[in-house]
């Protein structure tokens, strides 16, 4: 009966656990503005990449389609990290921790230390919203 009780309790206990994977596909800003898709890296597939690949301002000049905003270079303790970040409202690349809580992506951005970062919410999303469309994903 122990046996049974300690199994049961581990397989919970993984299953809320967040891996590697979780934090791949797409995910929407807070704001509803635009969707990231986070993916293995193309030139390094144990690396985790994320792009723009919506945008409500798709075909303008302030158009983000298509820009990389994090590379994180591996996955430890229960987090991807090693990497950067790119705020395109700056135009600036910080160092990145990314966290899948409760279904959302927390992305750390930050200078130094993580304490004194700033960290975005995104939520996933099952498809990209039908227009406008990106043309440089």
């Amino acid at each position: 009966m122990k046996l049974i009780a300690s199994t049961l309790f581990l397989a919970c206990t993984v299953a809320v656990a967040a891996g590697p994977d979780d934090a791949k596909g797409l995910w929407q800003t807070a704001d509803k503005a635009g969707v990231l898709e986070f993916k293995p890296c193309d030139k390094k597939p144990t690396a985790l990449c994320g792009r723009v690949v919506w945008d409500k301002d798709a075909g303008t000049s302030s158009d983000t389609c298509g820009v990389q905003i994090a590379e994180l270079q591996r996955y430890e303790g229960e987090a991807w990290r090693d990497g950067w970040v790119f705020d395109p409202r700056d135009n600036k690349k910080y160092k990145g921790v990314l966290r899948v809580k409760n279904g959302e992506i927390h992305l750390r951005a930050f200078v130094g230390a993580e304490v004194l970062g700033q960290t975005e919410q995104f939520t996933r999303i099952a498809a990209l919203p039908e227009s406008p469309v990106c043309k440089k994903s």
